[in-house]
C-alpha cells in the first residue's frame, strides 16, 4: 500500500516549521514575533496553516498562557530533529566543496564565561562561514535548554545527572574563597572555617551551578552556613566583596579575571572546593560536524595554555 505524504512542500515550509519552533521555544507569539523580526499576525497565520496542514491542535491557550498539545510535543521533537539533519546535510555537503559552513549552538552556565567565549572567538576565526549562536544562564536556565534540546552543545560544572544525558569531562573548575584586599587574616598561611562565621557569606541565587556545588559542599563536610546574603551575579559579588560586604566563593576562572590587586584568595582549609566542567548532550543526540569541530579546538586550546590557566 502506497503511503501519501501529508507534509506535501506546497502546503508546509521550513520557514512554517522554523515560525513554530520559535513560538514553542517562547511559549508566546508576541515573543516570537518580536525574535523573528516578524509581525504578530504573520506568526500567527503561519502556525494556523501548519496546524492545517497537519491537521491537528499544536498549542492551546490556558489562561491566556501558551501550551504545546501533546501531538505539538511530537511535532516539535521531529521538526527538531529534521533541523538538525538539514544543518549537519548543508556541511558535509560543504565539506565537499572544501569548505566549512553551518550553525553552532552552544549554552553554557555563567562560570563558563570565563573559559568558551575565547576559544569560540579564535574557533570563528578559523572558520568564518560557521554562524555562533552562544547562550548563558544559570544551572537551573541551561538544565531547561537542555531539556528543550535547543543546542548543539552544553557545558555545566554540576550536569543534571537526574536526566537521560551523556557527560565528557572538559576542564577543573575549582572553587575558591574570596576577600577584600586588606583582609585581616590575609597573611595566615592556613585559615579554619570557623575563623570565618563572623563574616557575611555573598552566594549566587538558587538555580545557580556555583550555589549548587557549595551547598552539597558544605554538606558533606557538615560546615556551617553563616549569614548567606544572595546576588545574581559574580560581578556584583565581585563589587561587594570589594566594598567590605562580606566573603565569597567563586569559580577561580573568575576571580582571574577580576580586577587584580582588589581581591585575594583567602587559604582555607578544605578549599578549594574540587569542581569541574562537563561537556553534555542528550542521551542519543546526533552532534553536528561544527560541534564535533569545536570540541576538538576546545581540547587543543587547553592543552596549551598553562596550568593555571584553566586549572
Amino acid at each position: 500500500m502506497t503511503w501519501t505524504r501529508r507534509l506535501h512542500t506546497r502546503q508546509t515550509t521550513f520557514r512554517q516549521l522554523e515560525i513554530f519552533m520559535t513560538v514553542a521555544q517562547y511559549t508566546s507569539v508576541t515573543l516570537a514575533a518580536k525574535a523573528l523580526h516578524l509581525a504578530q499576525p504573520t506568526v500567527s497565520t503561519q502556525i494556523a496553516k501548519l496546524a492545517q496542514a497537519l491537521d491537528c491542535q499544536l498549542f492551546e491557550l490556558v489562561s491566556k498562557k501558551l501550551y504545546l498539545t501533546d501531538t505539538g510535543q511530537e511535532v516539535l521533537d521531529a521538526t527538531r530533529a529534521m533541523f538538525d539533519v538539514m544543518d549537519n546535510l548543508e556541511m558535509r555537503l560543504a565539506a565537499r566543496s572544501g569548505l566549512s559552513v553551518g550553525r553552532l549552538k552552544i549554552s553554557v552556565v555563567t562560570t563558563a564565561k570565563y573559559l568558551i567565549p575565547s576559544l569560540l572567538g579564535e574557533f570563528c576565526q578559523a572558520y568564518p562561514n560557521i554562524e555562533p549562536e552562544f547562550q548563558i544562564g544559570n544551572r537551573a536556565e541551561i538544565i531547561q535548554r537542555l531539556k528543550q534540546n535547543l543546542d548543539d552543545l552544553y557545558v555545566f560544572s554540576n550536569p543534571p545527572r537526574e536526566l537521560d544525558i551523556t557527560t565528557d569531562f572538559l576542564t577543573k573548575n575549582p572553587l575558591v574563597v574570596i576577600a577584600k584586599q586588606g583582609h585581616p587574616l590575609k597573611d595566615k598561611k592556613s585559615i579554619l572555617w570557623e575563623e570565618l562565621y563572623g563574616e557575611r557569606l555573598l552566594m549566587r541565587e538558587n538555580g545557580s551551578g556555583t550555589r549548587y556545588a557549595i551547598e552539597a559542599f558544605f554538606k558533606e563536610n557538615r560546615i556551617k552556613m553563616q549569614n548567606p546574603i544572595t546576588i545574581a551575579s559574580n560581578e556584583a559579588i565581585k563589587e561587594s566583596v570589594m566594598a567590605g560586604l562580606g566573603i565569597a566563593i567563586i569559580s577561580q576562572h573568575a576571580l582571574n579575571h577580576m580586577a587584580p590587586g582588589n581581591l585575594i584568595e583567602l587559604p582555607v582549609h578544605g578549599f578549594p572546593i574540587p569542581n569541574s566542567w562537563y561537556w553534555v548532550l542528550p542521551k542519543g543526540k546526533h552532534v553536528s560536524n561544527a560541534a564535533m569541530a569545536f570540541r576538538e579546538h576546545v581540547t587543543q586550546g587547553l592543552s596549551h595554555k598553562k596550568p593555571n590557566e584553566h586549572a
